[in-house]
């Protein structure tokens, strides 16, 4: 007999579901008989705490799941059973694609999150661990590397040579874009608000880091020689935004990839709007003549898929070549999940936080 989190019902605010509504219950391993012929059931070894699983059980994130329902959006494991059209032996080590099973996708296999002891996947959304990953690294391979990938690459043309700054650096996402900004050639300023986690930042490739606890345009300027960044990557939005916009150089590309400092934009309980949207100033960007590009890499990929092939093939080599690895600094057991929630939330950890079931 295993375990899975279920969500019962949609929050106001994240935090008040995982506290109120949210359980761990005994789950069977599913039922081969009930199964199709390219269905996996995968044993979950790892699965990734993300942000998107936060923002999710309030239902302020761009998809609403519908309750009860088990969040963990990606994760990875071993293959348990599989359908006679699957061709995956039995033990295989492998992660599941994000944005083709589990709670952000949809259809028959949005039902099975990753916070459980098994799951399941179609074969098309299962793919053997690249490289020499392990179980906790490769959960948190596809949606943060994906993310920077299409952020950096696909919308902000970065090139070599050029400066990035990378705002909330030290989050698993904002670690994944350093990583792959350092991959293309690329020098990175990276910010955030500890000095210790920074350290880590550093360590992990970052050319340069920088507190945003205090002032810190001028030190961005002194680190182009007066010029500026070229490239902005903003997952954090809020005054940190208005700020980057006065140290970038005229042609800049600034992009929006979230805005973790101001996470209730959007109405809870999946109510749709946002009555406290983020604002940019027009006149800094006209007078910096500044490209402003929202990078949502789901629902980009959701309105042209054929965008994903070379973005998801990328991503795959680097990780077998061992060029990409996810930092992972912190493992809970799936009983301690509402205290990796709110580890997440509160930002105590560098990069990637897993829960083992």
């Amino acid at each position: 007999m295993g375990q899975r989190v279920v969500i019962g019902e949609l929050g106001e605010e994240p935090l008040q579901a995982i506290d109120q509504f949210a359980s761990l219950v005994e789950m069977e391993r599913p039922d081969p008989a009930t199964l199709g012929p390219r269905d996996v059931v995968i044993e979950v070894a790892s699965a990734a705490v993300g942000w998107v699983d936060l923002i999710m059980a309030s239902g302020q994130y761009q998809h609403v799941p519908e309750p009860p329902y088990t969040p963990g959006l990606e994760y990875a494991g071993t293959v348990s059973w599989a359908g006679g059209d699957a061709d995956l032996p039995v033990g295989t080590r492998v992660l599941v694609d994000p944005f083709l099973a589990g709670p952000r996708s949809s259809g028959a296999y949005r039902g099975y999150g990753g916070f459980a002891s098994y799951a399941v996947a179609p074969r098309e959304a299962v793919h053997a661990i690249p490289g020499a990953l392990t179980f906790a690294r490769a959960c948190n391979l596809l949606g943060n590397y994906e993310t920077a990938y299409h952020c950096l690459i696909a919308r902000g043309r970065l090139a070599a040579g050029e400066t990035v700054l990378i705002h909330g650096a030290s989050g698993s996402v904002g670690l994944a874009a350093v990583h792959v900004a350092k991959l293309v050639g690329a020098t990175v300023i990276a910010t955030g608000r500890s000095a210790a986690k920074l350290a880590v930042v550093k360590a992990q490739g970052a050319d340069h880091v920088i507190e945003t606890s205090q002032p810190w345009r001028d030190e961005v300027k002194r680190l182009t020689d007066g010029r500026g960044v070229e490239v902005v990557y903003d997952g954090v939005g809020g005054p940190i935004s208005t700020e980057s916009l006065r140290c970038v150089r005229f042609g800049a590309r600034y992009l929006i990839v979230g805005w973790a400092a101001t996470p209730f934009v959007a109405k809870g309980k999946g109510e749709r709007g946002a009555p406290h949207a983020n604002q940019l100033p027009t006149n800094l960007i006209m007078m910096k003549g500044l490209d402003v590009l929202g990078c949502p890499t789901v629902i980009s990929t959701v309105n042209d898929p054929s965008i994903r092939a070379a973005r998801l093939a990328q991503v795959l080599a680097w990780a077998s070549a061992g060029q990409l690895v996810p930092y992972v600094s912190r493992t809970y057991p799936l009983a301690d999940f509402k205290a990796a929630l709110h580890a997440k939330w509160h930002g105590e950890h560098v990069g990637g936080v897993v829960l083992a079931p």
